[in-house]
């Protein structure tokens, strides 16, 4: 169980940190603070289909906006005030998910106000009312807590009951529940889960399935299937990864070359290989360092960037920051408050530019960049768009491939989720250079990996986009297609 920021770490810890700085420095600093800082604490962030951020207040109901300048940088963006959720729901370490049709979901929350009660509250923002409307809760769940959360391919949204058996999450702590996202109800789902859902985390494949590595069942896994609804065991990750003394995990993230790269609350990693389903031991952190609940992110280059810290005793503070290339763990600078966070408190997002957002639930925001660039074959593809197309006009439509990326993009765990596996469309105006996003919505999949299979997303062309010759490209992850030239009416 984690606490709020504001307690205070022993000294022990500020001692193990002082003796980890000293021995592992960072050459160059890769971040960048915002132009505009915010004006309150910032938690978990979204990135919505229109290509604004859209960030959660620290324990709190409300929600902000930071948009990018107009020649579409996030460094120099503004924030303005979202609507606020339903009175009573103040969460804090929640689900949370951006669905097919530019809809988000907010499902439950570890603290509620300020007090822990693992609270089963709802809620979907429909950004073109800037509206929030409550959903009810599975039947039967008193409490939904710090759930796991994921969007399967056919876009429907699975939530993991909290879990831990003989506490307020029972009896339901093996079960999901999948929302209808037209009538807000859900249907159970999970068969043969072995282990209790509480502090995993779900990770899509290319073939559709969920892979979780267990918390409470040793160094075992499984894979959810969504086409039977049940789970079956995925092997040993062969170094132990739960950190048995916390009972929390790290975020594990799909790379490109279809390797899942998992991190533990230990010091350990592991490889999950996609294509065989077999998994080996990954590199150690080193000086004590692992992820007792924390952030990663896939960078262009395929690179995971991720944020650990000293897990004895757990959640120290002394945050420190690795990119992991497929082989090697590399010491990266930190952010600004790095040495006084734990892991726990770091949200990532990828952002449509190729870089990473990072929030703590300060007033910090940063912004990462890295030098290395992707492969041609992981762009997404354009096949199919109209040569002109009209400001203010909606339900366009755009075809072609990998619209969705090669990963989620961002994973945590149970406390947080934030993928952008899918298309943003973006137009950039040849003569001014300026950059408008269209809102996307209503995604033929929300897959990841999806090769040669034909895709499609339809998109609104903002009202205020200029008219002229203009160039559309489709980015996911980070990563745009080849721009097709257009003439704007």
């Amino acid at each position: 169980m984690k606490a709020f920021r504001s307690l205070a770490i022993s000294l022990l810890t500020l001692m193990a940190w002082s003796a980890i700085a000293s021995s592992q420095q960072p050459v160059t600093s890769k971040w960048t603070k915002l132009t505009n800082s915010p004006t309150f604490d910032a938690d978990t962030a979204l990135l919505l289909t229109d290509g604004t951020v859209m960030v959660h207040q620290y324990l709190s109901s409300a929600w902000w906006r930071l948009t990018p300048d107009i020649a579409g940088s996030y460094v120099n963006g503004t924030w303005t005030s979202l609507a606020s959720m339903q009175s009573g729901y103040a969460p804090l370490y929640f689900a949370s998910a951006v669905l097919a049709d530019g809809r988000v979901v907010v499902e439950g929350g570890e603290y509620n106000g300020g007090s822990e009660d693992e609270i089963n509250k709802g809620a979907i923002y429909d950004p073109t009312i800037n509206a929030w409307t409550s959903i009810t809760a599975p039947s039967g769940w008193t409490h939904i807590g710090d759930a796991s959360s994921i969007v399967l391919p056919d876009g429907t949204f699975m939530l993991g009951n909290c879990g831990v058996a003989n506490t307020i999450c029972s009896p339901f702590q093996l079960q999901q529940a999948l929302l209808d996202a037209t009538s807000l109800t859900w249907t159970i789902t999970g068969a043969n889960k072995a282990d209790q859902n509480s502090e995993e985390g779900w990770t899509l494949l290319p073939t559709g399935d969920v892979l979780t590595v267990d918390v409470w069942n040793g160094t075992e896994s499984e894979l959810y299937d969504p086409s039977t609804g049940s789970w079956t065991l995925a092997g040993s990750t062969v170094a132990k990864l739960p950190n048995t003394s916390c009972v929390e995990i790290g975020p594990a993230v799909l790379r490109p070359d279809g390797t899942v790269f998992a991190t533990g609350g230990t010091s350990n990693t592991a490889i999950y290989n996609t294509s065989t389903g077999a998994w080996a031991a990954g590199p150690t952190f080193p000086a004590g360092l692992g992820i007792d609940d924390g952030p990663a992110a896939i960078l262009p280059d395929g690179n995971v960037l991720v944020d650990a810290a000293p897990i004895s005793p757990c959640y120290a503070k002394g945050s420190k920051f690795y990119e992991f290339n497929g082989t090697s763990l590399i010491a990266e600078a930190g952010p600004a408050n790095a040495s006084k966070d734990p892991s726990y408190v770091g949200r990532m997002l990828v952002l449509p530019t190729g870089q990473v957002l990072f929030t703590d639930g300060t007033k910090t925001v940063e912004v990462y960049a890295t030098t290395g660039t992707y492969q041609t074959a992981w762009r997404p593809n354009i096949t199919s768009v109209a040569s002109t197309l009209t400001a203010g006009s909606t339900g366009n439509v755009i075809q072609g491939t990998q619209f969705n990326g090669l990963s989620q993009g961002a994973a945590y765990g149970d406390d947080a989720q934030m993928a952008t596996n899918y298309p943003l469309v973006r137009i950039v105006n040849k003569a001014t250079k300026h950059v408008f996003y269209a809102r996307t919505h209503d995604h033929s999949t929300m897959g990841v990996a999806t090769g040669s299979i034909v895709v499609s997303t339809s998109f609104d062309v903002p009202a205020a986009a200029e008219t002229g010759p203009s160039i559309v490209v489709v980015v996911a992850n980070g990563i745009a297609s080849k721009g097709k030239l257009v003439t704007l009416n």
